[in-house]
């Protein structure tokens, strides 16, 4: 029996899953136990990680455009445009923080924390668009938990108001298109032979490691 899109992504995300505990600095933030700077380094390496996600986004379906798989194209663009969305939020992150302007734009960003970003851009320049669509959707339902976690603990914790915490509430929130866009982008790749399983397995894996890097990098500061 051929396999169907929503077994590869659901098979992929549950195997892909980090284990209970991989996270150091999440269940810290949800007790409000995480200091506020290791929030605010947060968004300081998230201008960093958005601004170039997107373009690795952007690049990825323009070569998904490129070999006709518009569909999967479709995918990226609207990751794409989350993306954009997601940076109009930081300002007011960064400002619950008490970073002003000048903190963000002469921030060094940490290595721990931009090698998920620089995977995503290596993924973008030579990997098949098709097996990313897979890696990515596993690693975003890891990432959305995370996001609804910090979002309620820093209201509970830490007095941060919804505006604040609207880059969180973004991630968080089901994206029902997104998630369409992904079956029809996986369903295309079964159909024409695109997708190798094993390789997107690879790449998911490695986007969770470098994840669980980013906040454990954060979890030091």
């Amino acid at each position: 029996m051929a396999r169907t899109a929503r077994q590869v992504l659901d098979e992929a995300t549950r195997e892909l899953a980090p284990e209970a505990g991989a996270n150091r600095l999440v269940p810290l933030i949800a007790a409000g136990d995480a200091p506020v700077t290791a929030v605010a380094a947060f968004a300081l390496e998230q201008h960093h990680v958005i601004a170039s996600d997107a373009r690795s986004f952007l690049h990825l379906a323009e070569r998904a455009a490129l070999l006709r798989q518009p569909a999967v194209a479709a995918f990226f663009d609207h990751l794409a445009q989350d993306e954009s969305r997601a940076l109009s939020f930081l300002g007011p992150l960064a400002a619950a923080c008490r970073l002003d302007e000048e903190a963000v734009r002469e921030h060094e960003p940490r290595a721990g924390c931009q090698a998920y970003p620089a995977y995503a851009a290596w993924l973008a320049l030579g990997a098949e668009p098709v097996d990313v669509v897979v890696a990515l959707c596993a690693n975003f339902a890891a990432w959305g938990d995370y996001c609804a976690t910090v979002g309620r603990a820093l209201r509970e914790h830490y007095g941060f108001d919804d505006e604040a915490c609207g880059f969180f509430d973004l991630f968080a929130a089901p994206d029902p298109e997104g998630a369409e866009r992904a079956l029809a982008a996986v369903g295309t790749g079964l159909v024409d032979g695109r997708l190798t399983e094993r390789l997107a397995r690879r790449y998911g894996r490695l986007l969770q490691d470098y994840e669980l890097m980013f906040w454990a990098t954060l979890a030091a500061c």
